[in-house]
Parts: C-alpha cells; structure tokens; sequence
C-alpha cells in the first residue's frame, strides 16, 4: 500500500510538472538575443575559447626558458671511511658521512637563437588558436541565424495552415448545407471534406515542424532546457551584389580559418628555424652555494668547510647524434610545406563557398519577386472559381485546385522571404562578415 502511495505522488507530481512547463509562457527572444545566448552557453564557444587559453598558457612555458631556475636541495648521505664510487659513471665522488643544504642556479644564456624562435613560434600558434575560436563563434551564429529564419518559417507555415483549414471549413459547411437542400451533390460534399482533411493534415505536419525548428533552436543556443519562444520577424536584408569576386578578396581578407592558417604556416616556419637551431652551441650557466652544518671530520677524506660555493659556463657543441637533428629538422620543414598546401587547399574551398553562397542567395532573392506574383495570380485565380462555383459554371474540382494553388503559393511565397534571409546570412558568412 506504501508502495501504491508512493507512486500513485510521483506520478501525479510529474504530471503537474509537465503541465507547468506546457503552460509556461512563452519567452521574448529576438536574433540579437539569441546570438547573444549562444555565444555565451554553446559548448563549442565554450571549448574554443578554453583552447585558446591553454595555447596562451604555452606561450608562457616557452618563454620560461629566458629565466633562471632556482632550486633547494637538501642532501644527507652515509659511506665508510675513504670509500669511492666504483661502478657506473666516470667520477671520483668521496662517500662520506653529511647533511647539507643549499641552492642551484641554473641559466640559459645562449642557444644560438633556438629559444627566441620557438618563442615566435609559440606565439603565432597561439594566434591561430584565437583565430580558430573567432571561427568557432562565426559557426555557431551562423546555426543561430539558420535556426531562428527556420523557425520563424515554420510559424508562418502554421498560419497559413491554419487559415487554410478555416476556409476550407467554411466552404465544407456551405457545400453540405447547399447538399442538404438538394442544390449540390453529394460528391461536392466529399471534395470538400476531402479538401478540408488535407487542410487538417498541413496543420498537423506544420505544428510538427515548428516543435522541431525550436528544438533546433534551443540546441543552436547551448541550452539544454525546452523553451517557447516568441520570434521576431527580420527586416528583409539588401539584395546580393552583382558580381561575387569581389567578395572572394573580403573573405581572403576575413575569414578567420584562412588567418588562421596563415598564422600556424609562420609558426611552422618559425619551428622549422629553431630545429635548424639545434646544431649550433648552446650556453648555459650553473651556480651553487650553501652550508653544511653536519660533518663527520673523520669519516671525511680531508678537512672539509662548512660553506661552499661555485659557479660554472658550460658550452656544449653538438657533434653527431645519430642524425637526430637533421632529421628533427627535415620533419619541420615538411611540417611547413604541409602547412603551405592546408592554407592554399582552405583558400580554394572559400573561393568556392562564397560564390556557391553568391548564387543561392541571388536565386534566393529572384524567388521573392517571382513567388510574389505567383501569389498575386493564385489569389486572382481563386476568386474567379470561387465566382464560377457560386454561379454554377464550374464543378468544386476547378474550386479545390484554385484552394491548393492558393496554399501552395502563400507558402512558396513565405519560404521565398526566409530562405534568401537564411541565404544571406550563409553569404555574410563566407566572406567573413557575419558577426
């Protein structure tokens, strides 16, 4: 019974649940605001810009290399008396009974330019990956952009659904009361209601669209929570430009992935000089000092002071390592022709992005014109059956068809509008200016 109760609540708690969610009001979002969500809860911003971060982060450690490093070193050791160390390294070292402590110096001073280039390097990588979350974000506002117009199509589907099933609900009624009193047949009735029915199917399909245009939506935003919205409807952008070459020189100019590339062929360059770099001296710089306040004198091979220090150049000329250098180097070089090749690749595929964008939102602008007056005739056309029908002259066939043109070209009409606003913000996009 216990168990009854339990879930008999939980039940009833979701279902109140779910009809406040459902009876939520629906929530004021424009583009701007959208956009704004989006850049700032899309986990793809998210991910780019924590990118970015890191590859600053790198730029530091790269750098580190031009400061000192400073370590304490605290040692106690034990031996027998006039021991030395006989295996292993070449060294002489005494083993003797201490403790001491002390600090370790150690600096770069040169490495024949190595460092000042994987620095440039470094750096350069780091612009890129900037570059790239500036793509990412132009990415997802594009998505935000497309989702918004496909809502706001959808919207404008279901009205003209909507209108659709009322009119042809009207003309139902009027056909089976004119059958009822014997002025119109029976298959007069049927077309109608067969009319009215593919009305009601529109509606239903339409609905079903705008549930799935604001999923989409609420996914372009970062959100993870469903949400109503209420749009606001776009101001028909300008028309395309007559040529598309001179937007081909704005996207070179703009698009963050072509920088982005640029900037990752330079570093590869920069790489590929400090790996030449390594077959040349390095110099390096090591200092010690401290005390030792423990001494066993009698274990120890001499008389030993407790203070010490000392200080050291060290230069260190590569001879032969296998070939390690020269093939590091030879890897970097390929690295930087590979990098070449990806930017000239990345050049050609936006030369060809944005004239496909040119062509669809120019066809895409023509449409409006021409849906327009396809809707215009539709209109015309409808009134004159229905004039026909009313008088007798024609049979509801020529009606009906009148209907479905009419229906047809509202929404051609529509899509017209949405699909050239959604087209230009794809060419706003390709050349870089889409922000």
């Amino acid at each position: 019974m216990r168990k009854r109760v339990i879930a008999w609540t939980a039940a009833v708690s979701l279902a109140l649940c779910q009809i406040a969610v459902s009876q939520a009001p629906p929530v004021p979002l424009t583009l701007k605001d959208a956009e704004t969500l989006a850049l700032r809860n899309h986990p793809r911003v998210l991910e780019a810009q924590s990118n970015a971060s890191e590859a600053n982060q790198q730029v530091r450690e790269t750098k580190s290399a031009y400061y000192p490093t400073l370590d304490a070193d605290l040692t106690g050791s034990q031996g027998n008396r006039q021991a030395r160390i006989g295996a292993g390294y070449l060294t002489a070292s005494s083993l003797w009974n201490r403790f001491g402590q002390g600090l370790t110096l150690s600096q770069l001073i040169t490495d024949s330019g190595r460092t000042p280039n994987l620095v440039a390097s470094s750096g350069l990588h780091a612009q890129a990956t900037q570059e790239n979350y500036q793509a990412t974000r132009y990415d997802v506002l594009l998505r935000v952009n497309q989702a918004y117009l496909d809502a706001l199509r959808a919207e404008a589907v279901v009205r003209v659904a909507e209108e659709t099933v009322k009119t042809r609900q009207v003309l139902s009624n009027q056909v089976t009361e004119l059958a009822n009193n014997k002025l119109r047949s029976q298959l007069d009735v049927s077309f109608a209601d067969v009319n009215l029915s593919q009305a009601k199917l529109l509606l239903i399909r339409a609905q079903d669209a705008v549930k799935q245009a604001f999923a989409e939506l609420t996914r372009a935003i970062g959100s993870g929570q469903t949400a109503t919205y209420t749009l606001t409807d776009q101001g028909l952008p300008p028309s395309p430009p007559i040529s598309p070459e001179p937007l081909i020189a704005d996207a070179m100019n703009n698009r963050p992935e072509l920088l982005s590339l640029q900037l990752e062929r330079q570093s590869a360059q920069k790489f590929e000089q400090a790996e030449t770099d390594l077959k040349y001296p390095t110099v390096d710089l090591a200092a010690v000092g401290g005390f030792i306040p423990f001494i066993n004198q009698q274990n120890a091979p001499r008389l030993i002071p407790k203070e010490y220090e000392g200080v050291a150049v060290n230069v260190n000329i590569p001879i032969f390592n296998g070939h390690l250098f020269s093939a590091r180097r030879q890897a970097a070089e390929y690295r930087e022709l590979a990098s070449e090749q990806r930017l000239r690749n990345v050049e050609q595929q936006v030369a060809r992005d944005v004239r496909v964008a040119w062509a669809s939102a120019s066809t895409a602008y023509q449409r409006i014109d021409v849906t327009a007056q396809l809707l215009k005739q539709a209109n015309l056309g409808l009134n004159l059956a229905q004039g026909r029908y009313n008088l007798g002259l024609s049979s509801i066939v020529e009606l009906s068809q009148a209907q479905l043109n009419l229906t047809q070209a509202q929404i051609e009409n529509l899509s017209a509008k949405y699909d050239y606003e959604s087209q230009y913000a794809a060419l706003q996009y390709a050349i870089g200016l889409l922000r």
